[in-house]
């Protein structure tokens, strides 16, 4: 193989990384047919910040 040249497993290994970055929450799916990958899945889940059942109530009763 030339030295430029770039192989199957280093394409593959770079979408892995790219599926990779930046995910905080969720997951990657990596499907194999026959002993090749043949999908990879990406699935981002976003955390939303949780309020305290107290604090809802509060700003019930001041109406903010």
């Amino acid at each position: 193989m030339a030295k430029n040249e770039i192989s199957l497993d280093d394409l593959l290994f770079e979408k892995i990384a790219r599926a990779l970055d930046g995910l905080e929450y969720g997951s990657i799916h990596i499907v194999v047919h026959d002993s090749q990958v043949v999908q990879i899945e990406r699935t981002e889940k976003y955390r939303l910040p949780v309020e305290k059942p107290e604090a809802k109530i509060s700003q019930a009763r001041t109406g903010k």
